[in-house]
């Protein structure tokens, strides 16, 4: 596995320049939140954008995995708004945007996609919720099929799709071979789906990405190592376990005012529970 870190803990650096300040920390691995300020493929500058990060990238040796959990990107005035589970004409605004994830990863080389459910915005029942998120991972599917590039969902707490059980009735629907998993280690612990390592190893052949921080039960609040009530060394453990070996990436979103110093930290803290383990 190897050690990897979360771009929207970055949001007041350069795209640019947090890649370069991660690779010297010694990550190896990047999750790319495409946002408006980080590879906005609606931007009229992104072609020059992308072309700069695909080099910084391979200049450092870096893998990648791209990330599409903006909050106000496809909505200026509501979070995480439209979704694959919006009526139409706004469910396709989603797709499109999750299609030029799709060719973002393309171009990079990246080991997956992630992305989620989010939460309805208009009534409907939550079978023709499920239907909708469905059909619109198969048309991903479809589209990610093409260009060779694997689909990472992520349960995530207060969305339609939260714990492993709906995810499990997800993918039932979703019979695609490009269709697998991002894990994120925090909220598994949120919502009590424990033991963690029991959770890892059911899912092992469809874990493409790795999310990780501290949390506490029944709280989504993503912490610092050490602030929650994780034990890291069973999870690392477990990971190295079932021979993932895929980015395991930090996710702290809410420290990005004190960014480089919370990813030091990060990457000692990993290191060092990483080592226990060995």
């Amino acid at each position: 596995m190897l050690p990897g870190y979360n771009t929207n803990g970055f949001a007041h650096h350069r795209l640019e320049d947090a890649i370069v300040v991660l690779a010297e920390l010694g990550y190896r691995s990047i999750a790319l939140t495409l946002d408006f300020h980080a590879l906005n493929p609606f931007d009229p500058d992104f072609a020059r954008q992308l072309s700069v990060v695909k080099a910084l990238l391979e200049q450092h040796s870096l893998r990648t995995v791209v990330e599409t959990g903006a909050r106000f990107l496809l909505d200026p005035r509501r979070k995480h708004q439209p979704t694959l589970l919006s009526p139409l004409p706004d469910r396709n605004r989603r797709l499109n945007f999750l299609k030029k994830a799709v060719d973002v990863a393309a171009e990079l080389g990246s080991d997956a996609v992630s992305f989620w459910s989010g939460n309805p915005d208009a009534p409907a029942s939550p079978q023709e919720l499920l239907e909708r998120l469905a059909e619109g991972c198969l048309q991903l599917g479809r589209y990610a099929e093409a260009r060779r590039v694997r689909l990472a969902f992520e349960p995530e707490p207060g969305m339609f799709i939260d714990t492993m059980d709906r995810f499990a009735e997800l993918r039932d629907r979703v019979d695609h071979p490009l269709f697998g998993l991002t894990i994120d280690i925090g909220h598994l612990h949120c919502l009590g789906e424990i033991p963690i390592p029991d959770r890892l190893r059911r899912w092992r052949e469809r874990l493409w990405n790795v999310h990780i921080e501290d949390m506490r039960r029944g709280v989504h609040d993503h912490l610092m190592f050490g602030a929650g009530e994780i034990d890291f060394g069973e999870v690392l453990g477990a990971l190295k376990e079932i021979g993932y070996n895929g980015g395991v990436h930090v996710e702290l979103s809410r420290h990005s005012h004190d960014a480089v110093e919370t990813a030091r930290r990060s990457f000692e803290f990993l290191w060092r529970a990483s080592e226990r383990r060995t």
